[in-house]
């Protein structure tokens, strides 16, 4: 929990990259030195509501909106903070008291604070503008810190693709209506992405990886990067091979796009309400997928990135520069920046959210999605391993767009409130205790009695073995890897099958009262609101063949993509019910308007089609 993480940082005291600061009522004038600071050095923590002394004073309630209103301010303000970062704040009640808490990133570029060099040294932000040498020095550090920072400088604007950069233009726009690149020309955008770099151990400028990665054309990357490339598999008959495959080098931004209409294609996706809008699951899991492999790689290792989709899971690999070891704990890690330029470049363009979030979504969603958990494993290789309903993943393949979302809806409540509690929910009530059930909540993968107690945040070995461990081992819902050697000191404990289907039964047996609320909600919003509002809408101009395709449509695609997204064959067909609907009623406009049979034609949403399919009821 933060809370605790926060309270531990209070004990230790201010150090390189803790930094407490009083702000009773007001943000500190230096708060912004310290970001500077921590964003060139090794990044770092602040605390608001805590003086040097680690005493806590907190800061006032009623200022607490506009303290957190003028530091997101000033933080994005570039004559602030050069270039600008994308940080939040987390509040925090500690002993009644409010803290507020900034985590600040290691940055791949080197920041100024009032056009002045800050550098973090012990506790102390020094000024370091004036001395050439160390301002070098953390160029230099930044540069082979960051491979994504690595300058090129032989490449040339005709090795990057124009129109990668226009859509890059046009998508930040999409996000933000007066946003900076929408009146920039091509090279001021990449300036301004920071993909176009001086190499301060040459003295040469030219394009950084991150920038030939994101815009360059395909063989201007596997020129510069051979074994670039993404796998995407499906793997469910075939096991000794593939059923369907993907084989994906190319630019990030269409790489996405690609991994996106892979998971569509082959996955599922189950009927969901946030407030009165549905929420497509599939796709927010495949975004985060796509996201983690993406930006997060490390791309100088040679290690194939792949998203394979077995009946059981989906698992994705990749590359990575490892800042930890182990499981992700969603409610107590530190996300830390793998590729911060191209992170910034996939936010801009509305890809990605900020730097954790991604985390927490993807454990949000694939709650809903398979009523389980993800594992994220921090390793050499990074690991993201989504469990996946076998029965669901069979039934719906090719039927969710023909199915009825409140009739898929109606079948699942039916099975988990069903089948699920009247099986499972009476085991757990009456043989696993709260203690053990929050022990198999916390088991992942293979673990040693210390690291299960430090999941759990328990000191007393006598009490965590009498209450949690004996117990679970008892009921064989935990054993042991080394049975034979109860004592070995390579001794780790796992989940059992019958360990798994309790914690499912649990979290179903939690969900059900909001399960039929949902199901309630679903009922009457879905037949009432949704089918009010959208058939009068929909049913009159639009078909249900062209609203899925607006659903389907993602960035830039072209006729193939979105004939593969929709599982079509038939081009006559897709043309006809589909494609030339959605040109006329405009909800779908051409990339290049002035030759429609182009080969380089693709088709994206205009802002029609999103106001339809936001509900917007003046679409």
């Amino acid at each position: 929990m933060l809370e605790s993480r926060l309270r531990a940082l209070i004990k230790e005291g201010e150090g390189l990259r803790v930094e407490f600061k009083s702000s009773k009522k007001d943000l500190n004038r230096d708060v912004y030195e310290t970001v500077c600071a921590f964003l060139n050095r090794y990044g770092g923590e602040i605390l608001l509501g805590v003086d040097d002394k680690g005493d806590i004073i907190g800061v006032e309630p009623a200022t607490i909106a506009r303290i957190k209103k003028d530091f997101i301010t000033a933080v994005n303000n570039p004559q602030k903070i050069a270039p600008s970062v994308y940080l939040s704040m987390e509040q925090v009640n500690i002993d009644g008291k409010q803290i507020l808490y900034v985590f600040v990133p290691q940055s791949s570029q080197v920041h100024t604070c009032n056009g002045k060099v800050f550098d973090r040294n012990q506790d102390a932000d020094l000024d370091i503008t004036a001395k050439s040498t160390l301002v070098s020095a953390l160029y230099i550090n930044k540069q082979t810190f960051y491979t994504e920072s690595k300058v090129y400088p032989y490449c040339e604007m005709a090795d990057l693709r124009p129109d990668l950069i226009d859509l890059a233009r046009r998508q930040a726009g999409f996000q933000k209506t007066n946003h900076p690149w929408k009146n920039m020309d091509d090279m001021a955008l990449l300036k301004s992405a920071k993909v176009f770099l001086k190499d301060y151990q040459t003295g040469k400028e030219g394009f950084s990886l991150a920038g030939i990665l994101l815009f360059g054309k395909d063989e201007t990357i596997l020129s510069v990067i051979p074994h670039h490339k993404t796998d995407l598999i499906l793997r469910r008959e075939n096991l000794d091979r593939y059923d369907d495959r993907d084989d994906v080098r190319t630019n990030l931004i269409e790489s996405y796009n690609r991994i996106i209409a892979f998971g569509q294609k082959h996955l599922s996706d189950p009927f969901y309400l946030e407030g009165t809008h549905r929420i497509s699951v599939r796709d927010k899991i495949m975004r985060e997928i796509a996201s983690n492999i993406l930006i997060h790689r490390e791309y100088v290792k040679a290690f194939p990135a792949k998203v394979i989709i077995e009946k059981s899971r989906i698992l994705a690999e990749n590359g990575n520069r490892a800042n930890s070891h182990g499981l992700i704990d969603p409610n107590n890690f530190t996300p830390c920046p793998k590729n911060p330029v191209i992170a910034g470049v996939f936010r801009q363009m509305g890809l990605a959210d900020e730097l954790g979030s991604g985390v927490r979504n993807l454990f949000k969603y694939t709650a809903v999605f398979s009523r389980s958990r993800p594992e994220m494993l921090e390793e050499d290789i990074f690991r993201v391993i989504v469990p996946l309903v076998e029965e669901a993943t069979d039934q719906v393949t090719g039927q969710v767009a023909a199915q009825d979302a409140v009739q898929v809806a109606g079948q699942v409540t039916g099975q988990v409130a069903g089948q699920v509690t009247g099986q499972v929910t009476g085991q757990v009530a009456g043989q696993v205790t709260a203690q053990v059930l929050l022990l198999l909540k916390k088991c992942h993968l293979e673990m040693t009695k210390k690291e299960m107690m430090n999941a759990l945040e328990l000191k007393g070995r006598d009490n965590f073995e009498e209450l949690y461990l004996q117990p679970a081992l008892e009921q064989k819902l935990i054993e042991r890897t080394i049975p034979d050697k109860p004592q070995s000191r390579l001794q780790k404990y796992r989940l059992t099958g019958n360990g798994t289907l309790i914690i499912q039964a649990s979290e179903k047996a939690v969900s059900q009262d909001t399960t039929g609320q949902v199901t309630g909600q679903v009922t009457g919003q879905v037949a009432g609101q949704v089918t009010g509002q959208v058939t009068g809408q929909v049913t009159g101009q639009v078909t249900a063949q062209v609203l899925l395709l607006l659903k389907k449509c993602h960035l830039e695609m072209t006729k193939k993509e979105m004939m593969n997204a929709l599982e079509l064959k038939g081009r006559d067909n897709f043309e006809e019910l589909y494609l030339q609907p959605a040109l006329e009623h405009k909800l779908i406009e051409r990339t290049i308007p002035g030759k429609p049979q182009s080969r380089l034609q693709k088709y994206r949403l205009t802002d029609k089609g999103r106001q339809l399919l936001q509900g917007d009821p003046n679409a």
